[in-house]
């Protein structure tokens, strides 16, 4: 690598990592406001809620990614323009290879990162998160009781529940229990609670009433106490094991079940789509270095570079969509995914064919 192309690898790297860096910290809080719910009204711990903003971490890098790439190339090319050190480069008898170079090493060097984010990291993250998920809805369910709020713990139980103090024991509790149909059962008590024993999870209550009414005879009959254990057992019956999503499943697993045309499609998603770094640092070249210079600026070739970039990721998204209903299309996302690249390198063997003939006629005409 010559001086002057890691001169302008070094620009894109650093724009590249400011931005990514910048934008997907942006987005993953944005996102994880979703989960602070958890932690205020769910009474989850603030360890729970980190482990769980980190999980979805890398899903927002894999979007990211392609647009820093693509915003650091625009960036660096336009300002190397305006300031004419390309037309010093070319000057010093740098080729239009050799000025993309730096924006294809930056595309190849995000490649690999998304192909190990494809192939590892996003499918480990996905599981992990969506096992936590299960394991909330239904092992941790009486962990989940919001205040104010009439909670559905399983078909039969319901439990409403005022507040809850700063010690998290409940205030105000009230409970349906209709898993005898004939003789539904309700309790109301001051005080109350969550306690997981070897037998599963309880709610101990205290200064209560309990009433059960019996639809056979008609008779309602109310107990009062100052203390009542309710046994949650039944939350045990909830399934313990899901069925794995296809960004779930690593790479071999794919693999192993290519009779499924959903898995064909993951496996060729996750193929094709980290080449979109690739042509993300491909499109400013193609539409910024062709041309001869233009003082007045290049407002009109970002523009197009912009509206490029925007079609080839709207055509992708389309493509994909399209895909799980028929995989004829799988093909075509290839063909979107590296048609940039590939005009680039048409572009600059097409400049290096032309311009040697030249160059060897100068060279002799000097002479």
């Amino acid at each position: 690598m010559d001086r002057l192309t890691r001169y302008i690898f070094r620009q894109a790297l650093m724009v590249t990592l400011s931005v990514g860096v910048i934008f997907s910290v942006a987005v993953w809080l944005l996102q994880s406001l979703r989960l602070i719910d958890l932690i205020v009204n769910r009474g989850l711990s603030m360890g729970l809620f980190l482990y769980l903003a980190i999980l979805i971490l890398p899903r927002f890098i894999d979007v990211v990614l392609p647009i820093a790439i693509f915003t650091s190339v625009v960036f660096v090319y336009a300002k190397l323009i305006a300031e004419s050190e390309l037309v010093v480069m070319r000057a010093s008898g740098m080729s239009q290879w050799g000025l993309a170079k730096p924006a294809l090493l930056i595309g190849a060097a995000g490649t690999i990162a998304l192909y190990a984010m494809a192939f590892y990291f996003l499918p480990a993250s996905n599981r992990a998160f969506k096992d936590l998920q299960f394991d909330i809805r239904n092992k941790f369910a009486t962990a989940l009781i919001q205040e104010g709020v009439f909670n559905t713990l399983s078909d039969t139980l319901m439990v409403y529940v005022k507040r809850r103090d700063p010690k998290g024991d409940l205030i105000g509790l009230l409970i349906e229990n209709t898993s005898d149909k004939d003789k539904p059962l309700t309790i109301s008590a001051k005080r109350g609670a969550l306690v997981d024993t070897p037998d599963g999870p309880h709610i101990l209550m205290v200064n209560g009433i309990r009433q059960q009414y019996d639809r056979t005879t008609g008779k309602l009959s109310s107990l009062s106490f100052k203390s009542y254990t309710l046994d949650l057992g039944e939350l045990q019956n909830a399934p313990t094991i899901r069925d794995r999503q296809p960004d779930e499943l690593y790479a071999s697993e794919l693999l192993d079940n290519l009779g499924n045309p959903a898995l064909v499609v993951e496996l060729n998603m996750r193929l094709a789509g980290p080449l979109m770094a690739l042509s993300m640092a491909a499109i400013p070249i193609l539409c910024l270095l062709p041309g001869e210079f233009n003082r007045r600026g290049q407002a009109r070739r970002i523009l197009a570079t912009v509206v490029v970039a925007l079609t080839m990721e709207i055509i992708d998204v389309g493509l994909t969509n399209l895909a799980r209903s028929t995989m004829t299309v799988i093909p075509l996302i290839y063909v979107n995914a590296l048609g940039p690249f590939l005009a680039v390198l048409w572009m600059t063997w097409r400049s290096g064919a032309a311009r040697g003939p030249a160059d060897f006629v100068a060279r002799h005409a000097v002479r």
